[in-house]
């Protein structure tokens, strides 16, 4: 997904909850958008960057499952490096400057239990926070870690964020699915997106 098409995606849809247009986020995508839209997604271990221009009123959010790519030639926004740059370079696109960008960072919850000496939450919630400090881009609000999948609803225009904890998924069929996912990854080239919820 990239924001040349967020504002006639398929996926566009009216949210009777946030009372607006919204973007639905699915795993190893981004969109920057201008519209008055809120984006859309469900997190467990991966972790959503939602950054913004205020001056520029412009906005976009990331989903990203792995901190960085494996070697050189992956550069899917499933990885945090890549999906990290994708977002920033849209969202210049559309007039935003990078010394204005303003940060609010979500998920990273250690929803698979079994991962004791690095989760993949942790990693993934540690990676966005160093990524944004050594931009120089300041966190402004973030909600990273735990136990707890997240609901997170952000508006691009004004960067407001709502976040919905959901219950610990720990002992039901979504642990599982994202125990597949990852295994998948680690086979699998970097094409297309996955849902994990």
């Amino acid at each position: 997904m990239n924001s040349a098409a967020a504002e006639l995606l398929p996926g566009t849809y009216y949210d009777g909850a946030l009372k607006c247009q919204a973007i639905r986020l699915l795993p190893a995508d981004y969109v920057a958008s201008a519209q008055p839209v809120a984006v859309v997604t469900l997190l467990g271990s991966c972790v959503a960057a939602c950054l913004y221009d205020p001056a520029m009123a412009v906005g976009g959010m990331n989903h990203f499952m792995l901190p960085g790519g494996e070697g050189g030639g992956d550069t899917s926004a499933r990885y945090g490096a890549h999906a990290m740059e994708l977002l920033i370079n849209d969202l210049l696109k559309l007039g935003a400057r990078r010394q204005r960008l303003q940060a609010k960072v979500f998920g990273g919850g250690n929803v698979l239990s079994g991962f004791h000496s690095a989760p993949i939450g942790t990693r993934n919630a540690q990676f966005v926070l160093e990524y944004l400090a050594a931009e120089r881009i300041p966190v402004l609000a973030q909600d990273l870690g735990d136990v707890h999948p997240r609901k997170v609803g952000f508006f691009v225009q004004t960067g407001r964020t709502l976040v919905k904890r959901l219950p610990s998924t720990r002992e039901t069929g979504i642990v599982d699915a994202e125990r597949a996912l990852y295994g998948r990854l680690a086979k699998a080239p970097a094409a297309g997106s996955v849902e994990l919820f």
